[in-house]
């Protein structure tokens, strides 16, 4: 149901449309070293693989092979937004299982609650809950070549727990 006073976007035609058969297909494996919490530009490494495999036309695929790691598609220009975005994720996800209730201000209740799973430490169901609010896998355009991001756009490994790991990520693409 459409609400009154609001109007719809504009969609535009198609452009620069084809069509052909698939008759390439390249897969690797690279593993990335974090320094701890955060996120680390493969965009590199994923422009590398695509050059690499000779495509032109396609599809790749970026699979971070972990469940408290992440993949997403961010701004590249500002640093800022990255620092941002991991306090977004402190927020929703907090580390160490700690919870802020109550009022604001002076007079504000905490209660802290821990998570159920602790097994592999207090960081470890955070970064769980942060790999499901953002993506393990992404799929990226190739045109002429090159990956078919935006001007302002990295692939970024995100690192969800508190010291650093290698984690791997499978890059996959078809194409022509």
């Amino acid at each position: 149901m459409r609400q009154a006073g609001r109007t719809s976007g504009k969609i535009g035609p198609l452009e620069g449309f084809s069509t052909a058969e698939v008759t390439r297909q390249a897969s690797a494996r690279v593993t990335v070293a974090t320094p701890g919490p955060g996120f680390t530009d493969v965009t590199e490494a994923v422009a590398g693989f695509v050059a690499e495999s000779g495509l032109r036309s396609g599809l790749v695929s970026v699979f971070c092979r972990h469940t408290s790691a992440s993949l997403t598609i961010q701004e590249n220009a500002d640093p800022d937004v990255r620092v941002d975005l991991m306090t977004a994720l402190d927020g929703l996800a907090p580390r160490h299982g700690q919870y802020v209730h109550g009022m604001e201000g002076p007079n504000r209740l905490q209660s802290h609650r821990r998570y159920v799973h602790s097994a592999e430490g207090p960081d470890d169901m955070p970064g769980h809950i942060r790999t499901m609010l953002t993506d393990s896998s992404l799929s990226i355009p190739i045109n002429s070549g090159q990956l078919g991001l935006g001007q302002w756009q990295g692939i970024y490994l995100i690192e969800h727990r508190d010291r650093p790991h290698l984690r791997e990520i499978i890059i996959t693409a078809i194409g022509t």
